[in-house]
């Protein structure tokens, strides 16, 4: 299988497409058809645009279109997001500067006494803009900050950013009143909101895809229960209804409630993708927290399910090699659906898990994966934490060396490591001193959202 032939590379290839589009497409529009204006005044309006349209491309990224997550990937999205947003944030300022040199006496908007309507709506979209960049740059250190309360609170700041723009914009007028640029920004609206109305109105409030009802929940262990659910069918999905469908190592947003303002939480898949519309999740606990809320739900009770998400996914795998698993706790999540799926569907390719745990009574599914053995290519290799100081690649290397097999090259297989970022860190060190190429390697953390 070539790395063109995969369902996320043409997704990929499309999603670049439009989003350089919204990215420069205004830019290169106003830059055409403008008449010619002074340097420092094409500049302003230049940078503006360009912070504009960084915006717009930061608010679409995270919104949850599954074409979007399966083409990129949760990691691939936040980090183009996060950049997204310091470049508006920086564009904002060069757009100062240039407004300022165009014309010194625009200093003067400073005052909130002297401000225009056009100059307040950009003083509040700057300030709140500057916000968003610093909480997100500072989030490890806020640590303490509920995580609900950092999502809302980023989540309002970057919706009054938006709006502050657009009404500066509007007040301003020099691009409104022209015909063509009018057009283009209103088209960019359009779609703005389209994407926003679907993920924060349309999917969690009326989709009927969404709602599952609890099977049960059974315990792992002391810390780890598994949730089982079952799609519920209504009117709305009989019929020619395809089922709820996703990719082996994808994982969704739960809630327990049908709102928009329900917490709600992204777990991994457990289950296997040909299990039609029944879903697993196992998930680790914590006293206190929405994990124990779901270890605690009760048969019959609907839950809500926003997914399939993200490209973490052997489906899309470049080789029919092999497959090389590396995963922490219960960062085998994944891994249990890739290899659930892959007995269900006799795939005969070969693969390795290596799980990294603090103990040996930690590794979880221990007796399935004796029986998966059975049906699958299948290699389990443990590997205990403390047998070597922190972030040192030695245990992994010798775990995933296979001494006396000549078919083993590194290359020839895909890698997928799932757990911590320091795990995930100390893998990409050992892959890379076996010279496994960073292509052929995938990850997933568990801070991310």
């Amino acid at each position: 299988m070539t790395s063109g032939s995969f369902p996320g590379a043409t997704l990929r290839g499309a999603w670049i497409t439009a989003l350089g589009a919204v990215l420069v497409g205004p830019v290169l529009i106003r830059l055409l058809t403008a008449s010619a204006d002074p340097l420092w005044t094409q500049l302003s309006t230049t940078t503006g645009l360009l912070a504009l349209s960084s915006m717009v491309c930061a608010a679409v990224l995270p919104s949850r279109v599954r074409s979007l997550t399966r083409a990129f990937g949760i990691e691939g999205i936040l980090e183009v997001h996060r950049s997204l947003g310091v470049l508006a944030a920086a564009l904002v300022l060069l757009h100062l500067a240039c407004v300022v040199v165009a014309d010194p006496a625009n200093v003067a908007l400073l005052d909130p006494s002297r401000a225009t309507p056009a100059s307040r709506a950009a003083t509040v979209a700057t300030l709140a803009l500057a916000l968003v960049v610093v909480l997100a740059l500072t989030r490890s250190r806020t640590r303490p900050l509920p995580y609900e309360l950092w999502r809302w609170g980023h989540v309002g700041l970057a919706a009054i950013a938006l709006a502050g723009s657009a009404l500066h914009v509007w007040y301003l007028q020099n691009l409104v009143s022209d015909a063509v640029m009018s057009a283009v920004l209103g088209i960019l609206s359009v779609l703005l909101l389209a994407v926003l109305t679907h993920r924060w109105v349309l999917r969690s409030m009326f989709d009927p895809a969404a709602e599952f009802v609890v099977r049960g929940v059974w315990r792992e262990n002391d810390t780890v229960s598994t949730l089982v659910l079952d799609r519920r069918r209504s009117r709305h999905t009989a019929g020619g209804d395809p089922g709820w469908t996703f990719a082996p190592g994808q994982f969704a947003w739960l809630r327990l409630q049908r709102s928009t303002s329900a917490e709600e939480h992204p777990f991994t898949i457990a289950s296997s993708a040909d299990l039609g519309d029944s879903v697993e999740f196992t998930i680790r606990h914590h006293a206190g927290g929405f994990s124990a809320a779901v270890a605690h739900l009760e048969p019959g009770r609907s839950v809500w399910v926003d997914g399939p998400h993200g490209a973490f996914t052997v489906d899309d795998a470049h080789s029919a090699t092999g497959v090389v698993m590396i995963a922490g706790g219960v960062g085998v999540t994944p891994m249990m659906s890739m290899l659930r799926t892959a007995a269900d569907r006799g795939d005969d390719r070969r693969f390795h898990l290596v799980l990294v745990v603090a103990r040996r009574d930690d590794v979880l599914f221990r007796d399935e994966l004796g029986l998966l053995e059975q049906y699958l290519d299948l290699e389990v290799t443990e590997v205990l934490r403390g047998s070597a100081r922190r972030g040192d690649p030695n245990p992994l290397i010798a775990a995933l060396t296979r001494p006396n097999d000549d078919a083993a090259d590194p290359a020839a297989f895909d890698y997928f490591v799932c757990g911590s970022p320091s795990l995930v860190g100390t893998a990409f060190h050992a892959l890379d001193a076996l010279g496994v190429p960073p292509d052929h390697v995938r990850t997933e953390q568990f801070d991310l959202v």
